[in-house]
């Protein structure tokens, strides 16, 4: 079967997944609610949640490893019911586990999973994407050898193996250090440089924004979000003055119209306020009038994070 033609490496239509009921429930837990959103082709795409929003459900539809209660996913054009075989091949999925037989050394463990997809021998690329992840001089020792970044590094090459045009990768750095986290998304860039389109889930934001050109939020089962990463940062409502002020302060100064205002130090202070009802300038002035000298201001622009506890927040209840 030929893949339906389409401009999205990924297109999700009405997703609906309801688990099974357990105990004394009537109805099974909604994991995800009617959700819809395209991945566009080369980008890296930044799929955000809290713990339990049902991320890892959908990735685990996508994989063919849960079944969907209803609703469409269609990879590289490929529908995963009416052509899971081909859907499958299109797709390489870096889990949150470390998953391989310890026993097995990397080549090995390259080698027999792309054995699994029906790669040829003579088409298997064990030895470049053992390149590829630095892993070439530990090609011939054992998995389970590997420190916790080679053990990484070694599910994207896995992951790989069958050369998909789509990688999905699901918390990959969680416990991995600041240097080797540095390392994985190098490589994860360097694929994206080289044609893949690329689909992240992190707890890490700062992450996410750096990386991606465009992010989804879903809390609740439900898609709260799904825009270009600075169309999506622009949503801020929130901004920060931080000020130095002219004697010390035994408490922060206060006004209906701050969000938050907390003792940063001995004679400074950060003020929230909402962008919709007041500026920098609004701030300045109702301290001034509280008494305040001002001796130093400095602004911090909203980032990622703050639009996700915006948002994540606001429908929490």
């Amino acid at each position: 079967m030929r893949p339906r033609v389409t401009e999205a490496a990924i297109s999700i239509r009405n997703l609906t997944k309801r688990y099974a009921p357990t105990g004394r429930q009537e109805e099974g837990k909604l994991a995800l609610n009617d959700v819809s959103f395209d991945v566009p082709r080369g980008g890296i795409f930044g799929l955000l949640g809290p713990n339990g929003a049902g991320k890892s459900t959908l990735i685990n539809i996508m994989a063919g490893l849960v079944g969907k209660t209803s609703g469409s996913v269609d990879i590289w054009g490929f529908d995963i019911d009416r052509d899971r075989r081909n859907a499958k091949a299109s797709i390489g999925i870096v889990p949150q586990e470390i998953v391989f037989d310890p026993f097995f050394t990397p080549a090995e463990v390259l080698d027999n999973t792309a054995g699994y997809y029906g790669v040829p021998k003579a088409k298997r690329r064990t030895d470049e994407l053992l390149r590829a992840v630095h892993l070439s001089d530990k090609a011939d020792a054992y998995a389970r050898s590997l420190s916790g970044g080679m053990k990484r590094r070694l599910l994207v090459a896995k992951a790989m193996v069958h050369s998909p045009p789509i990688l999905v990768l699901d918390e990959p750095t969680a416990g991995v250090d600041v240097d080797l986290r540095r390392q994985l998304w190098e490589l994860v860039v360097d694929l994206n440089r080289k044609g893949v389109t690329v689909v992240l889930t992190t707890h890490y934001l700062e992450e996410a924004e750096q990386l991606c050109d465009r992010i989804a939020i879903i809390n609740h089962g439900k898609l709260i979000a799904d825009k270009p990463t600075r169309d999506l940062i622009a949503m801020a409502r929130e901004k920060v003055v931080e000020l130095t002020l002219d004697r010390d302060l035994t408490e922060a100064p206060s006004h209906e119209a701050f969000r938050k205002s907390e003792i940063t130090g001995e004679r400074s202070v950060a003020i929230t306020y909402d962008m919709d009802r007041m500026n920098a300038g609004d701030v300045l002035t109702l301290l001034n009038n509280q008494g305040y000298s001002i001796v130093d201001v400095t602004t911090r622009e909203a980032d990622l994070e703050d639009v996700f506890v915006q948002m994540t927040s606001d429908r929490a209840t």
